[in-house]
């Protein structure tokens, strides 16, 4: 079975991150993917460009133009020639140049995922997105928050909206040990830099925890737009060496095991996969009540949850959390054990094994309401 991925292009961001996690560990023996970039320009994303699958950069940065026209001709020829069985679109740009080619050409299974809650989408963007519905058999999404948004805001059907689980390497996290808490108390957060991450609100609430425990520093693992912004902040308020921002890091294990703690201030998640990461290092956990997080985090299980993503609930869960050492040892361990027997990166590519493999327990992929029928029930 022929997949072709679309995006925009590859970085260490988490839908990125768990796209490359598949197309790397789909059966050869039963799926051969391919991937399109949409752009696939920047060094980061040639460097993230797996070696054991064909790859299609296109150079396209604006979706009206002659650039943008050639580069349809050219996948249309692609496409025509390898004839894929699905073709599978992430983020707006790439659905939106994707798509009505993949329907224009007959491909017998279209799929779009959004995996965010669409807190963001602009009216304009709300109602491109319910015309591209009306192209797509499936649309997939890694929450049960995530699938319910979907249902609201894009009107879908709910046999058209199937919700696949994210999974973390957690080979990939073996050797991390559990958290020391003695002396210093380090203090992780994996985000990039954009205001729906928080990072501005978690220097307020670090703030607040500095007033009543002296021990504690925080570092930020990630870059992005908000920097600048984050960087006078960080001047400003004088937080010194005590807060760090330090760019980004690949090697997340290595940076977690260097942290007592990990916080997620998020405004809007869908599944996240620096929580899962927390989870496979064991460390001891803080997240905002947000998306899939609760569900992932059991509150007072695996970690706490903070009412929501004000500086002071942040706070608030952040000193029960260090101030109670055992307690947040037990829950690092128990965040651990889960993300190793729920959430191992095998068992979400055997999930998506499972929905691709529907597609061919059908002898006529031609109708597409017999399609939607067999993806939706095969991942259930």
């Amino acid at each position: 079975m022929r997949i072709a991925f679309v995006i925009d292009n590859l970085s260490r961001a988490g839908t990125e991150s768990q796209l490359l996690a598949l197309i790397r560990s789909l059966d050869r023996a039963r799926f051969e993917p391919s991937l399109v970039l949409l752009d696939g320009s920047p060094t980061v994303s040639r460097e993230l460009e797996p070696a054991d699958c064909e790859v299609t950069r296109l150079g396209v940065t604006k979706l009206l133009g002659f650039r943008a026209y050639r580069a349809a001709k050219r996948l249309r020829a692609f496409w025509r020639e390898r004839r894929p069985d699905i073709v599978q679109a992430y983020f707006l740009d790439s659905s939106y140049f994707a798509i009505p080619l993949a329907r224009r050409l007959g491909v017998p299974a279209i799929v779009r995922v959004r995996n965010n809650l669409g807190y963001w989408l602009t009216p304009k963007h709300r109602l491109l997105n319910r015309v591209l519905c009306n192209m797509v058999d499936v649309t997939l999404t890694n929450s049960d928050a995530g699938r319910a948004s979907l249902l609201e805001t894009d009107r879908l059907a709910p046999d058209r909206v199937v919700s696949i689980k994210n999974g973390v390497d957690v080979e990939r996290f073996a050797a991390c040990t559990p958290p020391r808490f003695s002396g210093t108390i380090r203090i992780g957060c994996v985000a990039n830099l954009r205001p729906v991450k928080n990072v501005d609100g978690l220097m307020r609430a670090a703030r607040l925890v500095f007033d009543r425990v002296p021990n504690v520093v925080f570092e930020v693992a990630g870059d992005g737009e908000q920097r600048p912004e984050l960087e006078r902040l960080h001047g400003e308020w004088n937080l010194g060496a005590r807060f760090r921002l330090r760019g980004s890091v690949s090697d997340v294990p290595a940076f977690l095991v260097g942290c007592d703690a990990a916080v997620l201030p998020s405004h809007s998640e869908g599944m996240s996969n620096a929580l899962l990461e927390y989870m496979a290092a064991g460390r001891a956990i803080v997240a905002t009540e947000v998306g899939a997080n609760a569900k992932l985090v059991r509150h007072g299980v695996d970690g706490l949850i903070a009412r929501d993503s004000r500086p002071e609930s942040i706070a608030e869960s952040l000193v029960e959390l260090i101030t109670n050492v055992e307690r947040a040892r037990q829950m690092a361990a128990s965040a651990r054990e889960r993300s190793i027997s729920e959430y191992s990166r095998d068992a979400m590519v055997r999930r998506f094994e499972a929905f691709y493999a529907g597609l061919a327990r059908t002898e006529s992929t031609t109708d597409r309401a017999a399609v939607r029928s067999i993806l939706t029930r095969s991942i259930r």
